[in-house]
Parts: structure tokens; sequence; C-alpha cells
């Protein structure tokens, strides 16, 4: 049965889902309306053409990385929780990313966080250029650290692998760290590791003001 109540912001969520699983090329508009259990017709009263709804999701995906809402009681805190809403809004929509930047819109799409991470910059007492850096520092960062995730999830099994070589005698004199190089990588915590160190390091100059 045909569904007779949709709304636009409907039509624009499952648009985003199916491009969040299987990417924008499986985004048609019949293949959506067969999501949404509603005529083609009806897509395109509410969105327009299948360009005007890619146009529309990345509008959408733009706001989406605006919403930017630092917690904590310090700046650094703040500064932490801002590197890490924005590392977790990047790794849950990369399809949706990549048609952002695309269209050249990566700038305004970062804006709120840095202007979020200005504002926490100013409160633990950085200003100027010093401020700017360690915005674009931690921008770099979170950024660099997706890169490197994706990549290590999409690279092909390597041989030898990470632990086969830490296994060896020829992994050095320091059993301990042999061991754990040799493991699985916990990326959670390693993001987490680096992006407290650095952040300490960035406002370590302000720390009387702070």
């Amino acid at each position: 049965m045909t569904r007779t109540a949709l709304t636009g912001e409907e039509v624009l969520a499952a648009a985003a889902r199916l491009v969040r699983a299987h990417g924008p090329g499986a985004l048609t508009m019949r293949r959506l309306a067969t999501e949404l259990g509603t005529a083609v017709t009806s897509i395109y009263w509410h969105v327009g053409n299948r360009e005007s709804l890619l146009d529309a999701l990345v509008e959408r995906t733009v706001q989406e990385m605006g919403e930017i809402h630092p917690t904590g009681h310090t700046p650094q805190a703040r500064i932490i929780s801002v590197a890490r809403t924005l590392h977790t809004a990047l790794r849950e929509r990369p399809q949706l990313i990549a048609m952002v930047h695309e269209r050249g819109l990566t700038e305004r799409m970062f804006l709120p966080a840095q202007q979020a991470l200005v504002h926490e910059m100013h409160a633990a007492g950085l200003r100027g250029e010093t401020a700017a850096e360690a915005v674009r520092a931690i921008q770099f960062q979170v950024v660099g650290f997706v890169l490197v995730e994706r990549n290590r999830e999409r690279s092909p099994a390597q041989h030898p692998s990470e632990g086969e070589l830490w296994d060896s005698p020829a992994a050095g004199y320091d059993p301990a760290l042999a061991r754990a190089l040799a493991g699985p990588v916990d990326t959670g915590r390693l993001f987490l590791v680096s992006l407290e160190a650095l952040v300490a390091s960035l406002l370590s100059p302000a720390e009387p003001g702070s």
C-alpha cells in the first residue's frame, strides 16, 4: 500500500541512510520510494530531482556537522569533547562527508567546530596566531586520524602481518612493547591518548590563566 503522509525530512533521512550504507550510487529515486513505501512522484514533489536531493543531503550533512556542544568543566576537557564529537561525526558518515567535499563545502562544514575550539582557546588564555595554530592542530589531528583509520580498514591483508613482525626474534629487547605492538590496535584509546597529549601540549603556555 502506498503511503499518503510523508515529510521532506523523512525523505532526506531515508536518503541519508541509503548513502551511508551503500554510497551515493545506490541512491535512486525508485529505490528511495521503495524504501519509504511511497510513489516516486511523491519523492519528486518533496525534494525535486535527484540532483536537488543530493544538494539537500549535502546541506543537511553540513548542518549536522555544525551541532557542536562542548562538555566539561575546563577548557581542556571541552576542547577534547569537541574533537571527539568531530571524530565520531566524521566516522559515522564518510560517504556524505565525501559529497560535501566534492561540492567545495568542506571549510564551511568545519567552521562550527573551529568556532567552538576558538572559544575554548580564548577561555584557556590563548590568543592570536597561537590560538589559530592550536585550532588547526586539533582539526588536522582529528581528520588525519580518521583517514588513517579508514586506510587500515580498507587495506588488503598484510603478509607478514604486524603481529608476525613483532613476534619475531628481531622484535627487539623490550618484550612487553613487542607484545603490545603484536596485538590488535585499540584505535579509540589511541585517539584519546594522542588527543589528550596534543591538547595538553598546546595549552601548556596558557596554564596560569586556564
